[in-house]
């Protein structure tokens, strides 16, 4: 290996000197010659130009039929049809205009290369042109910021119709604990003052606050599907950011206040799994994780896909370890779960 650097730097070296001796050239020429494209010189740039819009195009098309399997699948939650169908459009859009102006771009330096004895035409102005090629990407942007602060409008809707679940968000460098309101779903008061160890109280709970005493603190975030959820988000140390990707859905975590984002969960965690995109996911995941296995190497084992909870934010140097298992069930495998868990006061009473 450190012979493989050695030589690489010999060879970085050298192309440095050649480039240095190239340049020395260059400034020594004459500017009658060197400052003035050829005929030649402005054809093969005119090649260039068409051959990067094909390389452009083919890269596109490749990245598409490549790639897409990697795309998130379906929306998992009520207002993700909205989301993804805006972001549709938008790059629906974007791709349309950014094929139809690359082509001129390119197709038009070409066509209009510089050659011996052609002149170009001039126009000071042209009022006409000028309004179309404003006005319309106004009407576009404008229609589509609309568009959006609607949509954004109606998912940031955050309210306590339809007997909505709360759920606390707990963020910390480098993990995330969720809290349930337990039977009456009314968080207790909490303050990052009040964190105490040792008394297992994490997340810093008033306990002198009767809604604190059937809070439940827990590891692994449990969702029903059909019910709104609203969730309070708050935050330890840093800036954080809480990232559903599955449910088209994220919040800042900011330290010293609560934020709120609120959704209906619509497609459970075992009903997920039997998408065929995430079934061929799975499927390339573990042919390349039982590679590995033969190997050696670790993160082998076979895996199951499982909704998660990311931040978005980085963080510090374990940003990326960041995550939470989120399971999606029905309304009965959920109160069945709640029912197992212990409540803050059952917490204390332990350590005590």
């Amino acid at each position: 290996m450190t012979t493989f650097l050695i030589l690489a730097v010999l060879v970085l070296v050298a192309i440095a000197i050649w480039q240095m001796t190239k340049i020395f050239e260059l400034s020594q020429a004459k500017a009658e010659t060197a400052q003035v494209a050829s005929d030649k010189d402005n054809r093969y740039n005119g090649y260039l130009m068409m051959a990067f819009l094909i390389f452009i195009y083919a890269i596109t098309i490749f990245s598409f039929a490549k790639y897409s399997k990697f795309l998130l699948p379906e929306a998992a939650s009520e207002h993700g049809a909205d989301y993804d169908y805006l972001m549709l459009v938008s790059f629906g859009i974007i791709f349309f205009v950014q094929t139809i102006t690359q082509f001129l771009l390119h197709y038009y330096g070409y066509k209009y290369r510089g050659e011996k004895g052609k002149k170009a035409l001039f126009f000071a102005d042209n009022d006409r042109l000028e309004f179309i090629w404003t006005i319309i990407p106004v009407i576009v942007l404008a229609g589509l910021i609309l568009w959006g602060l609607y949509t954004w409008t109606n998912i940031m809707d955050i309210n306590e119709d339809d007997d909505p679940l709360i759920v606390e968000l707990y963020a910390q460098q480098f993990n995330w604990t969720a809290r349930y309101g337990g039977a009456d779903n009314v968080l207790g008061e909490a303050n990052v003052r009040m964190i105490d160890i040792n008394r297992a109280n994490v997340l810093g709970l008033d306990e002198s606050d009767p809604n604190s005493a059937d809070d439940i603190i827990v590891k692994e975030l449990h969702l029903p599907v059909g019910r709104k959820v609203n969730f309070k988000m708050r935050s330890q140390d840093v800036l954080h950011s809480a990232y559903m990707p599955h449910f088209r859905a994220q919040m800042n975590c900011v330290p010293g206040m609560i934020t709120e984002f609120s959704f209906t969960p619509t497609i459970t965690t075992a009903q997920i799994r039997l998408n065929p995109d995430v079934v061929d996911k799975v499927k390339r995941t573990n042919a390349i994780r039982a590679k590995r296995a033969i190997n050696g190497e670790p993160n082998s084992d076979p895996w199951e896909f499982d909704y998660v909870l990311l931040c978005n934010k980085i963080c510090g140097k374990s940003h990326y370890n960041m995550q939470m298992k989120i399971i999606v069930e029905t309304e009965e495998e959920f109160n069945a779960w709640m029912a197992a868990q212990q409540s803050f006061k059952q917490t204390l009473a332990s350590v005590q």
